[in-house]
Formats: C-alpha cells, structure tokens, sequence
C-alpha cells in the first residue's frame, strides 16, 4: 500500500516556525477559564476580556511581532472559544491578508463572532454548554463569571472515573464516581484536597507519588497544601508545565488552572504509548522516502493524523485529514476509521449504514455507539464531535490508537525502510526520560518527545538557555525554523547548534570535542553530555537565586558541606561525604535532610533500614515524594537513588538545599510583615 503525503496544520511559535498546533500550548493560558463581563453595551467587551484576548493573541505571537498568520485565526477563536462560522473564515482570512494584528483580531470577534453580535453575546452566559461560577478576579472587587468548557469538564471526569474505578479507597471516600453529566462542579470540589489528583498522576505514570506521602485522614489547610505542593512538584517530574499553578490554586479549585493541569496529566498517559517500542507497527506510517529516524522527528499528533489517514486509505476511503476538528466534523472520517480498526464480530456498522441520516449530531451519536462496541467510548460527546473539539477529538483519537492500533509489524522482506541503527527501535533511558520532563516541565515549544530529533536546529536549547540566565541569548543571531527551511537551511541549524555550544561555554560547560553537528545530527553520548551541563546550571541558577545575600558562587563540595551541617545539626546518624557515597543507596540520608528542613512531615514507621534491594527501592520512592511534599521540584527517579548516580543525586540535594533557603526566605518575610 502506498500511504499519501499528508499536510500540516500550521501554527507560529517563538521563531514563527510552522508546526501541528499542540493543544498545550492554550492549556495553562486562563483562556478555558476567560473572564466573561458585559458591559451593557453589545458588540463591546471590557478591559479584562480584552486582556484575556490579548493574553491568547501573544502565546501564539510569541516573536513579538504584533501579528499572526491568518492560518492561526481559527486556531486562536477555538483556544478563547469565541465561534465564527466557517464559510466566514474563509471569507475573512482573503479579506484580511496573510497576517492579522490584534486589533484587526479584536474588530473580527466584534463584528463576526456570534457570541459577541447583539444580545447572542448575553445568550452566550446561559447556554448550556458554559457553566458559571461567581468569583473574585484580581483586577476587580467586583464579582465575575469564569466561564469554563463543560464539554471538558465532562470528559475529564470521565476519563478519571474510567481510570481509577478499580480504587476501592476511592471508592470509600467519595472521590469516584464524579458526575459528568449533571454537576459540572462536583470536579473541582473532589480535586481540592490533591488526594484524587495523586492518585490520577500515579495512573498516567505508574509510582511517580509514593501513597504513604500523601495526606488522606483530618485534613486541615495545611496538609491540604502539602498534599497540592507534591501534585504540582510530581507533575513537574513528569513533563507537565506547571508555572503559574500554586497549590493554593488547586485548593481553591479554580476552574480553568485544575482542567489545565489534567489534560497534561491525560495527555501524557495517552501519548506514552505512541511509540516504536509498543507499536513497531507504526513503520507502516512512513512515507516515500522516510526512514525510521523521521518516525522520530513527529509529534504524537502527526503520528494520529498519519495513523487516520493510513486506516482511511486502507478502508477505501478517498478523505483524508489534517486536523481534528473540522475534518472530522461530519462523522463520515470516524465512520471508515472505527469500521476500519474493528475486531470481527464487535457489531461496529459499515460506513455506508450512516448515509441515511442527516442530522449531523444523530449521525455522530451514531459514532458514539459503534465506539461503545469497541468500548472507546471517551471524551467526546455527539456535539463535541459536530462543533470539531480539537483537543477533545484528538484524545478520543488517541484512545482509539492505544486500543486498537491495528498496525501489524512489518516482516523483513516488507521493511525496506528499517535501518542498522538498533537505537531507533529501544525504549527511552531513565536518564532521558528525566532530561526531557524536565525540559517539557520548563514550558519548552514544541514539546520534547525524543532528545535526539527534537533538538537538532537549537530552538528548544535556547529556551533552556533563557531559563537558565534571561537574556543571554541574542535572538538577533538565532536562525528561525522558517529560515532553516530556506536553500542552506541545514547549514542555518548547524549554525544555531554551534550558538548553542558558544552560550555552554560561556557558563564554563566542558564541550570539547563536541560541534554544532553532533547536536544537529542526534549524537547520543554528546547530546547528553551538553543537556546534563545545561540542567546541572539550571538548577544552580535556582539555588543562586534563593541563596542569602552574598553568599559566594555555589559549588559541588558547598552542596555536600551544606548537607553535612544540617544532618549534624538535626543529630543524624546518617551523612553524605560525595554524591558517590555508597550510603546514599538507602535514601536514609535524604530523608533525615528532608526531617531536618521540615519537621514532622517524615513517618519514621514507614522508614526501612535499607538492607535489601526492595527496602531500598521503598526509601527511595517515600524519600523523593516527601522532598516534593515540602517544595522541592526534583526530577530524579528513585532508582537513582538506589544506584546512587551522582548527576541525579546531585539534583537531589541542591533541590532540597534551594527548598530550604525558601523556607528560611518566606519565615524572614512573615516576620517582617508581622513587625509591621
């Protein structure tokens, strides 16, 4: 079968590259939760809603350029759930030119947008499909009206009552089942003691929370914003972008912040399994031309959008998509695809049985039912399909994939793509796993799914590097992604990986031997050697920033010396003498640290003498949740621990000594607060 080139939807970031729009790139901007104020005038909005507006309009410009392409209008009115019929877009992208600046994006909501003509704009506050919750906004005294996607609200739920319905101490609580269909606010009351959101991270990434360190009996404010801290801190560690979300948010269930959150969490669980180790089937998506290497080099999304079509043109079907909102609006691609992947005998109907509906929702609930055959029946309601719930349709999708990928692994003879390089075939290292959440938790664009491909034109080490010192970079010298598709746009990338290495140099990285090439080209040993480097200088950036006032540059030994004074000051037994000391296997070390910072958070009853591989694996897993219980953001894994690798364990200790120094900097300003 010969699979058909398959376009791209087209989205600009920071280097006004062109990409498929990853749907995190709305998720942590208030915009699910925009403020929504009339302001007795139709056809006008306040200065908040503008502000909400403006906030969307420069996620996507992120150049700073004052404009977007006309192509990212849609994409944009979606994110801020502002409707615009289709045939109108289309009229207003000619109207408007290739690119689209905020105020002519302002005249377009007002003069084209239903929700903002006339009285539809008050309508717009009742429908059914927005729900309302009074509040207090910052800018205001005044009370305000979050709106928030009910359609969402319901899907998560969903999804989280699926997931954990086996949880009998869940069960017991109260937590699940959460009603989907009728209380849209039971959600964020069931999340607000972080208990459901640790359990919902440990089901996405198995063992990332250790129980025993969560909070579960007598609640009080306080436990309850330990509980959020090693939610926010977890989730971190597992690649979600947490900034801007404090536990106090997660507590107070503010709306648009919780679903957020949770489509991060639900993003990852349904994208891990999108790869070549649990499906060598997905060879079957390359192209003409391609080798298992370009695999790599796609998102998640690509790879749904590539895996639709190839079961599209294998059910005979002429459609193809690029996205997953309008083009499968109608049902009729969902027909083919779920007749397509169907076991024998599930009972899933023909794609011609749906030709004698005509109402389009009947027509998608229709869908919906030959989906419960096949019990994939998440995430999407009949209207989320017609009205083209990207997001929502893309993880209906993705769960389809992860059931029934119906993509069987090419023999020898079929795989005339399949290269020497056995690395493209294996499953991702500890070590990378921790390198690429801990970029993706930083917010990086696009979102880094495998190292050795997502680096190669610079663009993600740039933003490391701004994270690590702001304004270091010189985005004057930096080539953008629509450059480097230009004639000699190879050399464009190489040019960026060599600025890459010229900014690790001057942080005193050691990079000899390495070029601009080695990163261009995926080098694995070099790759790491630079990301080490770079997250090492990252998290002494943190520790410098939280240090007291004139204290000198922080070095490795100033760590280990700090460690052994607050051990000796707590009366310890245990010490460290290296991030190589064969005592720290155990973990007996990090939790005493953790004892010494906060009191009274470590349950010595649950604490092994680490004798054996299992009490140590135990220590270690209790040992990392507690550190995040109490604020310290820390990628490593507990196998690190019990290893003892001294990069991770380094990360350990710094995290917990820039944990510390916030403490004391927080106690300080309460003091002096109360004195005034």
């Amino acid at each position: 079968m010969t699979y058909s080139a398959l376009p791209t939807v087209r989205c600009r970031t920071k280097e006004k590259r062109s990409r498929v729009i990853n749907p995190d790139f709305f998720t942590l901007v208030p915009i699910v939760g925009k403020m929504c104020e009339i302001e007795g005038r139709a056809g006008k909005i306040s200065d908040e809603l503008r502000a909400e507006y403006r906030e969307a309009f420069d996620s996507i410009d992120v150049n700073r350029n004052g404009v977007i392409d006309k192509d990212e209008i849609g994409q944009l009115l979606e994110a801020i759930q502002v409707k615009i019929p289709g045939y109108k877009l289309r009229s207003l992208k000619d109207e408007y030119g290739d690119t689209v600046d905020f105020e002519e994006f302002i005249e377009i909501v007002l003069t084209h947008s239903d929700t903002h003509t006339g009285s539809q704009f008050l309508d717009m506050l009742t429908k059914k499909n927005v729900e309302h919750i009074g509040g207090i906004s910052e800018g205001s005294a005044e009370g305000t009206t979050h709106s928030f996607s009910e359609a969402e609200t319901a899907a998560f739920a969903d999804w989280i009552n699926s997931q954990l319905a086996e949880d009998a101490e869940l069960k017991d609580g109260g937590y699940i089942p959460i009603d989907s269909s009728n209380n849209y606010k039971e959600l964020f009351q069931k999340v607000r003691d972080g208990v459901l959101l640790c359990k919902m991270i440990n089901a996405t990434v198995a063992n990332t929370i250790d129980e025993r360190a969560v909070n579960k009996k007598n609640l009080k404010v306080f436990t309850i914003h330990e509980n959020q801290t090693l939610v926010i801190n977890s989730a971190a560690s597992i690649g979600c972008h947490i900034t801007n979300i404090g536990p106090e948010d997660l507590a107070n269930g503010k709306v648009h912040l919780v679903l957020g959150l949770l489509w991060q969490v639900i993003r990852i669980g349904l994208f891990s399994k999108i790869t070549l180790p649990n499906v060598p089937g997905l060879q079957r998506l390359l192209l003409e031309g391609e080798d298992i290497s370009d695999l790599h080099k796609l998102s998640p999304e690509e790879l749904l959008l590539r895996w639709v079509n190839y079961q599209l043109e294998a059910a005979g079907c002429e459609r193809r998509i690029t996205n997953f909102s309008e083009d499968i609006s109608d049902s009729v691609v969902y027909s083919y695809l779920l007749s397509q992947i169907a076991p024998p005998g599930s009972g899933v109907d023909k794609p011609n049985t749906y030709n004698s509906i005509r109402d389009p929702l009947k027509k998608a609930g229709k869908v919906l039912d030959n989906a419960n055959r096949l019990g994939c029946r998440k995430f999407v309601r009949d209207r989320d399909i017609v009205e083209g719930n990207q997001k929502l349709n893309m993880a209906f999708v993705a769960n389809l994939f992860n059931t029934y990928p119906c993509l069987p692994p090419m023999d020898v003879e079929e795989s005339k793509t399949q290269v020497e390089d056995e690395n493209l075939y294996r499953e991702e290292t500890r070590e990378e796993q921790t390198y690429r959440n801990w970029m993706n938790s930083l917010g990086v664009d696009p979102f880094v799914t495998w190292l050795y491909t997502d680096l190669y034109d610079g663009q993600v080490l740039f933003q490391l590097y701004d994270s690590i010192k702001t304004g270091m970079v010189d985005w004057d010298r930096v080539c953008t992604r629509e450059d480097c598709k230009k004639l000699g746009g190879n050399m464009k990338k190489i040019q960026n990986c060599n600025y890459c290495l010229e900014l690790g140099k001057s942080l005193n990285f050691t990079l000899v031997g390495i070029g601009g090439q080695d990163i261009n080209a995926g080098n694995e040993v070099l790759t790491l050697g630079l990301v080490w480097q770079m997250m090492r200088a990252y998290t002494y950036s943190i520790l410098t920033k939280l240090a007291p006032e004139g204290s000198p540059r922080l070095k490795d030994n100033d760590i280990i010396e700090w460690v052994q004074e607050q051990l000796a000051k707590g009366k310890k037994s245990s010490t460290i003498k290296s991030f190589k000391d064969p005592s720290i296997c155990t973990s007996l070390a990090v939790i005493d640290l953790i004892d010494c910072i906060s009191s009274k958070v470590v349950n010595y009853n649950l604490v092994t003498p680490g004798e054996t591989d299992e009490e140590k694996l135990l220590n270690a897993r209790y040992a990392l949740s507690l550190a995040r219980k109490i604020g310290a953001q820390i990628y490593a894994l507990p196998e690190d621990l019990v290893e003892v690798k001294p990069k991770m364990v380094l990360t350990v200790f710094a995290c917990l000594m820039a944990c510390a120094y916030k403490n004391t900097k927080q106690k300080e300003s309460k003091k002096k607060q109360v004195k005034k």
